[in-house]
């Protein structure tokens, strides 16, 4: 998802000329990148320098991104802050940040234009490895805590387990994922790194909407998650996202999961079934859609090199096209193979495919 923040911050950085902060291209001799926590006025904050790349910041109240150009004056740090208030309008500027350094720290001043004056700004460097852990520790918790410290920022704090056990809620994105009660640490170790991935990516998405869009529940990023099996071995899920993040058009996309259910480690569709090729995947996708897929889209999927994700359930191994192109997208239409049908293609040996092949 982070290309949705590379593409707002072009937008941004093309159409915000006009009003600026002054600033030179480039950055002092003295400006390193790194990642940094404080306050503005009296509001908290956190902030990352990227000399090469995207500088952002938000407000810990609110953890929604806003996107900086990095500049100079003299010796002073400049950091124009730009937004777009409707999705037709160009982005204004509304926010100028000046700093120098004082020791590790940053210190100096923001000030919005019009503003009679500025905001005293302090920021010391944030080493998130330090910070104490409010989820269950995870193998993408402690990678986010080291690699995207201000991800981890937002997304470091109780989630909202349901009264059944079922989901868990992740409160700022409001992205739902399940949970098996009564589940290994490890499965669920792996379910909250999925539901990681999704929330981080609905903040992202949401931060690039204009302001007015941000406010709409309907826009933005959608997932919907479903159990599709749960046996004595495998859990199963598919995974459906709609998102519209202030592009061209909205999009969407399946991706079908496949656990153990003792070790949360994902299991390869070949692992369960390793003579069902990639080839053979198409040709069994296809005869199964002539009764499922109407005749124009069979056509389109017959003439286009298909790539597959899969997920079980009770009735057997389901197949979803997977990078279509968006014309076509609406022709990604799911089959479901019967497990009886693909026995010659299952190894039976395995403890996972007996639980598929009950007696």
């Amino acid at each position: 998802m982070k290309w949705f923040l590379t593409a707002a911050c072009m937008l941004l950085s093309a159409g915000a000329q006009a009003a600026s902060c002054g600033a030179a291209p480039g950055l002092p001799d003295w400006a390193r990148g790194g990642t940094y926590r404080g306050t503005l006025g009296s509001l908290p904050v956190a902030l990352s320098l990227d000399p090469k790349g995207e500088s952002l910041y938000f407000y810990e109240g609110r953890s929604l991104d806003l996107l900086l150009e990095a500049g100079h004056a003299g010796n002073q740090l400049v950091l124009q802050e730009s937004v777009r208030r409707t999705l037709g309008s160009d982005p204004v500027v509304t926010g100028c940040f000046t700093l120098m350094p004082s020791g590790t720290s940053l210190k100096g001043t923001w000030q919005a234009p019009g503003a009679q004056g500025p905001q005293e700004v302090v920021l010391t460097p944030l080493d998130a490895t330090r910070l104490p852990l409010r989820l269950p520790l995870s193998p993408g918790l402690s990678v986010l805590r080291r690699d995207h410290p201000l991800t981890f920022l937002k997304l470091n704090r109780p989630w909202v387990t349901a009264a059944d056990g079922r989901s868990v809620r992740e409160p700022l994105s409001g992205v739902r994922y399940p949970r098996v009660p009564g589940a290994s640490a490890a499965l669920n170790a792996a379910l909250q790194d999925r539901q990681l991935r999704h929330a981080a990516d609905a903040l992202d998405c949401r931060a690039t909407l204009p302001e007015d869009a941000q406010r709409d529940p309907q826009e933005g990023y959608n997932a919907n998650v479903q159990v599709t099996l749960l046996n004595a071995r495998l859990l199963s899920l598919r995974e459906d996202v709609d998102y519209y993040c202030g592009g061209a058009h909205p999009d969407n996309w399946t991706q079908g999961v496949i656990l153990d259910r003792a070790t949360g480690r994902a299991v390869p569709l070949t692992t369960l079934f390793p003579k069902l090729s990639a080839a053979r995947q198409n040709t069994l996708y296809l005869n199964a859609a002539r009764g499922a897929v109407d005749a124009e889209c069979l056509t389109v999927l017959r003439e286009t090199t298909l790539d597959f994700t899969a997920h079980l359930s009770a009735q057997g191994l389901n197949l979803t096209p997977s990078g279509l192109p968006h014309v076509v997208a609406a022709c990604a239409e799911t089959v479901t193979l019967p497990y009886a049908a693909l026995r010659g293609d299952a190894n039976l040996s395995s403890a996972y495919v007996r639980t598929l092949y009950v007696k």
